[in-house]
């Protein structure tokens, strides 16, 4: 387990991670807690006295990583950008998201969708089961299912269905 303090940030502009609040891992630290990692991958530990498994630490370049920190986690934590926190970090090697059942059922329909569904790198994988799991109301879950059934029919990846059907911006 490897910790050190590190100030709570925000991005202003970055992307797809602007306004995202996060901890900044530098290369020296990073290394410790998983050597020679250049790609996104889970850790668990603790945040000053908060106890997390399965945050995802994102490479930014140069060997250094940060942690996006969501907003329930921010309020578990009671702090906000500018903050010192603690942490105390380790690999997670136990960390996998499993397939909903309903989505299993849905795609084995077609043996294509499965076969689509499986050929699609781990992490785009839970891209899909976790915007799934998100969803707050029955009728929300049965419209993802049908929208991620629809994207394995047509070999889309996660971003292509995100964007289908949003008028683009000229």
């Amino acid at each position: 387990m490897v910790t050190f303090k590190a100030e709570i940030e925000r991005f202003a502009e970055m992307g797809e991670k602007t306004g995202w609040t996060y901890v900044f891992i530098p290369f020296a630290i990073a290394n410790e807690i998983k050597a020679d990692c250049r790609k996104s991958y889970r850790v668990k530990g603790m945040l000053d006295l908060v106890a997390v498994e399965g945050l995802a630490m994102v490479p930014m370049g140069e060997g250094d990583f940060i942690i996006a920190l969501n907003g329930p986690l921010r309020k578990k934590l009671k702090k906000e950008q500018g903050a010192l926190l603690e942490l105390s970090l380790e690999a997670d090697l136990t960390f996998e998201i499993k397939m909903p059942e309903d989505l299993e059922l849905c795609l084995s329909d077609e043996p294509k969708w499965l076969e689509s569904f499986l050929k699609l790198p781990k992490s785009h994988q839970n891209w899909y089961i976790n915007w799934i799991n998100a969803a707050k109301t029955e009728p929300t879950r049965t419209k993802r299912l049908a929208r991620i059934v629809n994207a394995m029919d047509k070999d889309w990846d996660f971003g292509t269905m995100m964007r289908d059907g949003k008028p683009r911006k000229e």
